[in-house]
């Protein structure tokens, strides 16, 4: 069947293991000096262990592979402790993945393993916490004022800054006349609602491009686009905006992927945000 699972760039990983722990299902193993996927069978594709990686060469791709198999990766997770269980189990509740998490439970009855999950367990998480040690990027904040007032701005209407169409990574042309010679924002799609002045401080008088490094699918088309900027618009600067969420950190490795093999080096720009929208960090890479 054709479902999404990971890729690691063989080629470009250096054995540092990290993304290990950050795997629970156990499809990850340093074999030969290099992370492997060690089956399909065990990979959800939900991309747990992105941005883990410091040399951002984990991906997610579509292809055909075996279907995920909930009892196996079951199996390995009892054999790492109720932590590690309870950590998978909330993967699985946060990403929506109802029917493997049916599996899972019912899975523990079977074996007469205490669930994790449920009230009383220790370390057990409340259901409105919105805990996620699988995924720090779909982990739930909530940031309403405790009062109900809104805070009064002064009335008037931003203008938008936006000066072409489209803005998708997967849509757009690289050699399109708005981007020749002209300084780029690559942006994470999350990253404009969460910066109140997007399009004034960042945006404006510049060209667009949008893309979520965890979901969108065949990136390795995003590498070949930017190398065109580079090449063929002759860009003059690149900016990227991620969100401080790990997962977040491959559209920067892209980007950085494709200066490494282009034949004109272009300056990149990262701008880290925080949920808030707050700069943590602004920095020439």
């Amino acid at each position: 069947m054709k479902r999404n699972v990971i890729e690691i760039d063989e080629a470009k990983c250096n054995g540092c293991g990290a993304c290990i722990p950050n795997c629970p299902e156990g499809a990850i193993q340093i074999v030969d000096g290099k992370a492997r996927l060690i089956s399909d069978l065990l990979c959800d594709g939900l991309g747990a262990c992105l941005g883990h990686c410091p040399q951002g060469v984990i991906t997610i791709i579509e292809r055909e592979a075996e279907p995920y198999n909930e009892s196996k990766v079951m199996d390995n997770m009892v054999k790492q402790g109720a932590n590690v269980v309870k950590a998978h189990l909330e993967h699985l509740r946060d990403h929506g993945q109802v029917k493997y998490l049916s599996e899972a439970i019912s899975y523990l009855d079977e074996k007469d393993i205490e669930n994790p999950m449920k009230a009383g367990h220790k370390g057990a998480s409340s259901a409105h916490a919105g805990h996620h040690a699988g995924c720090p990027g779909a982990k739930m904040f909530d940031f309403r004022p405790a009062s109900d007032s809104v805070e009064e701005k002064p009335a008037h209407k931003a203008s938008s800054q936006l000066r072409q169409w489209p803005v998708q990574m997967h849509l757009i042309s690289p050699t399109a006349p708005y981007f020749q010679g002209a300084d780029v924002v690559l942006a994470a799609d999350c990253v404009a609602y969460a910066v109140g002045s997007f399009h004034d401080d960042y945006l404006k008088g510049k060209a667009l491009a949008i893309a979520c490094p965890k979901l969108d699918q065949e990136q390795g088309e995003y590498v070949e686009k930017i190398r065109s900027w580079f090449e063929d618009a002759n860009i003059n600067t690149l900016t990227v905006l991620i969100m401080q969420v790990p997962c977040c950190s491959g559209l920067l490795a892209l980007a950085q992927e494709a200066l490494s093999t282009s034949k004109r080096k272009v300056p990149i720009k990262a701008v880290v945000v925080g949920l808030q929208g707050e700069i943590l960090k602004e920095e020439w890479v």
